[in-house]
């Protein structure tokens, strides 16, 4: 890993582009709050959440894809303050970014109420992301965590008026409060590891870190806590509870895009349980590997099972979120590089149906899948745009999940064999048909009353939301060399360890 421990100081922008990254949308925040409820709020909210992927965009065309290590790098040593970029974490950047000005635009099409006040969390919670996604300092990833959830928790708590409601957000915080003590103790024990090492000298930098490793009980206890802790945000089978009921009973599309269109956990494993913690990871590769194949199938299963559309899109992503980890356990250059661009193509995917499932319950005041119907003749658009989300999820082919998914199944090939690969295959395959059954349930089947429901037609704000998010995605498909570039070598540098 000494690739991972060279700071190009050399090919600083002449602007501090990753310090920005993280005050904008921070200080963002507090500028609506200060607003309240004016009009100017909700303008200033889109722009700012703008300007903050356009930042994004830049410190992505600053890099060099070629440079095996971590580039851009800002550093302040009396704060611990150490943040750099490569071309996986430009990947999770990138996709924050738009999810979160899509979810600026997603909260004005519905007309929501206090819509200042939600684009101030909005920002809140995208400063987290921004932080955990550019620090290489495992307590700081911590704190923006702890931001990130208290905003989401903020979110679900602000618009929770039923006792299900209630339910769904207590369910919530007791896992993700959970998860978070679990990886701040993990966070504890690499520090008091490398103080074990170093004499006394405790650091949590991850370029600190990978100079004295944690060895022996530190790096086992290391890789459980931090693994389990990031394993509960994920979500992965079977700690993913949380997720069902707060898709179902929470804010529709705001608060489980930010929770799992972001895949914030996937990149804490690559960026620091990955590196830290190597025998450990080896060790226990196999029973990580086995409980993802299981949980394809099983949350598969459970999804065929539900009647609320809601529910069911949360199982879809249980179920692959499980070939994410398979990805990044097969512990494969390829593997590295299908997990980081399958995590793009799930998060728009999944935020784009999301959206639109929030759309049709704006609607019809329901997402039962018994009592959704003919939508097709109303909302033609948003029933394409649906339709193309979840086939982009199995890997259609013009969408980044057909070439990820073939990454990510070499590897898995070339690491456990055949047949494990083809029985992940086919839970994907599976995956295909409940969604697929979803769609011709709710979209396709005829209106029960006769005729077209009684549904008002596409808004132009819903054309935009979901027009954007599916261009986004079909781009990045038939145009996959950059971003296949763009991951390439930093993929390699973090498989680098495992080669057999």
């Amino acid at each position: 890993m000494a690739g991972l421990s060279e700071i190009f100081w050399s090919q600083q922008a002449a602007l501090p582009l990753l310090v920005w990254l993280q005050a904008v949308p921070l200080a963002g925040a507090l500028l609506l709050f200060i607003l309240g409820e004016r009009p100017a709020a909700v303008l200033a909210g889109k722009l700012i959440a703008f300007a903050v992927l356009a930042l994004a965009a830049a410190a992505t065309w600053c890099i060099d894809p070629l440079a095996p290590a971590l580039q851009l790098a800002e550093r302040f040593a009396p704060l611990a303050y150490h943040v750099a970029i490569d071309g996986v974490s430009a990947v999770f950047i990138l996709v924050a970014a738009l999810l979160t000005f899509l979810m600026t635009l997603y909260g004005m099409s519905r007309g929501m109420i206090a819509p200042g006040r939600l684009f101030a969390v909005l920002l809140l919670a995208e400063g987290g992301f921004m932080v955990m996604l550019l620090t290489l300092n495992v307590a700081w990833f911590a704190a923006g965590s702890a931001v990130e959830l208290w905003a989401v928790v903020f979110l679900l708590s602000r618009w929770a008026s039923s006792r299900a409601e209630v339910q769904a957000l207590a369910r919530f915080v007791q896992y993700q409060g959970f998860g978070w003590l679990l990886f701040v103790a993990g966070c504890v024990v690499l520090g008091w590891g490398y103080a074990d090492a170093q004499g006394g000298r405790w650091s949590f930098d991850l370029v600190d870190l990978l100079q004295a490793p944690p060895v022996g009980k530190f790096q086992s206890a290391a890789f459980f806590l931090l693994f389990y802790g990031l394993a509960v945000r994920t979500p992965l089978f079977p700690l993913h509870g949380w997720l069902p009921n707060m898709a179902q009973h929470g804010l529709i599309a705001v608060a489980p895009a930010l929770m799992v269109g972001v895949k914030v956990g996937i990149y804490g494993l690559l960026r620091f349980v990955l590196p830290l913690t190597p025998s450990a990871v080896v060790a226990w590769q196999p029973y990580v590997v086995g409980f993802a194949m299981a949980g394809v199938f099983f949350t598969a299963a459970l999804a065929f099972q539900q009647t609320n559309l809601r529910r069911l899109l949360a199982f879809a992503v249980v179920s692959h979120t499980s070939l994410l980890v398979i990805g990044v356990f097969s512990l494969h250059p390829a593997g590295v590089q299908g997990s980081v661009l399958l995590a793009a193509n799930f998060g728009l995917a999944v935020t784009g149906m999301w959206f639109i499932v929030g759309f049709v319950f704006r609607r019809t005041g329901t997402t039962e899948l018994h009592e959704l119907s003919g939508l097709f003749e109303r909302i033609p658009a948003l029933a394409v745009a649906f339709f193309t989300f979840g086939l982009a999820i199995v890997g259609m082919p013009g969408t980044p999940g057909f070439d990820a998914a073939h990454l990510v199944l070499e590897a898995a090939i070339d690491r456990f064999g055949a047949l494990p690969t083809v029985a992940t295959a086919l839970g994907n395959v599976a995956a295909a048909g409940f969604l697929l059954w979803a769609f011709q349930k709710a979209f396709l089947s005829p209106h029960r009353g006769g005729g077209a429901p009684d549904v008002d037609r596409t808004l132009p704000m819903e054309y935009v939301v979901v027009g954007t998010a599916l261009a986004a995605l079909i781009a990045i498909g038939f145009f996959v060399e950059p971003w296949l570039h763009l991951t390439e070598m930093a993929s390699q540098t973090l498989a680098a360890p495992y080669k057999p």
